[in-house]
């Protein structure tokens, strides 16, 4: 990633009490609904479900509120603090998930038919690594649920926190494609904080 991982750790484990509570105040959680119920059923199905760099798991909640509990979920994060407030949120709606104290790696490779990402790829030094490391853990066929950060004055005062990087659509695009991945569904956030500061993409594994 593109801070240090230590560094990284010790802003996860502060933010962590406030932060679910903090995105809900800002709309993000609402946003993640929408974004996550705007496509036809078809398109939101998966049995396997990986919420990569989940955090508090806003969006892992928003896709169980949408589409219902699925057979298989897992939530991938390297912040313990961070994970362990989502297990908390998931558990008061009844889900059971599988939570992993880690980066990406290898070792579920082609397991999932949908992989949910808000707001990670900005946080790595290499993002088309990340997303080709993305594109190894989805079977073909799988949907990518992607929020990412684009330029604005108000990503530049989350910039002073997290030191994230921010994309315009073009430039993710490229990266999505030289990934493995081909996009299918650009998505833009109607409303709020969201709307000025992120924007999302639904991309098919290839």
């Amino acid at each position: 990633m593109s801070q240090d991982t230590a560094t990284l750790d010790r802003r996860y484990k502060s933010a962590a009490p406030k932060w679910s509570d903090r995105m809900r105040v800002l709309g993000y959680y609402d946003a993640y609904l929408g974004f996550l119920s705007h496509l036809p059923l078809g398109d939101r199905t998966g049995k396997r479900v990986i919420d990569i760099g989940a955090g508090t798991g806003a969006m892992a909640e928003a896709w169980v509120a949408v589409n219902g509990t699925p057979e298989k979920l897992v939530l991938l994060d390297p912040s313990k603090a961070m994970l362990a407030k989502a297990e908390a949120t998931l558990n008061g709606r009844g889900v059971r998930a599988d939570y992993r104290v880690e980066s990406l790696n290898d070792d579920t490779a082609g397991q999932f038919d949908v992989l949910l990402g808000a707001h990670v790829i900005e946080h790595f030094a290499d993002p088309t690594r990340a997303l080709r490391h993305m594109r190894r853990l989805a079977r073909p066929g799988a949907h990518l649920w992607l929020s990412v950060s684009k330029p604005h004055w108000c990503s530049t005062l989350i910039w002073l926190q997290w030191r994230h990087r921010t994309f315009r659509r073009p430039e993710l695009n490229e990266m999505l494609e030289a990934a493995g991945f081909a996009v299918e569904h650009p998505y833009s956030f109607p409303a709020g904080p969201p709307s000025r500061t992120s924007f999302g993409v639904v991309a098919r594994a290839i």
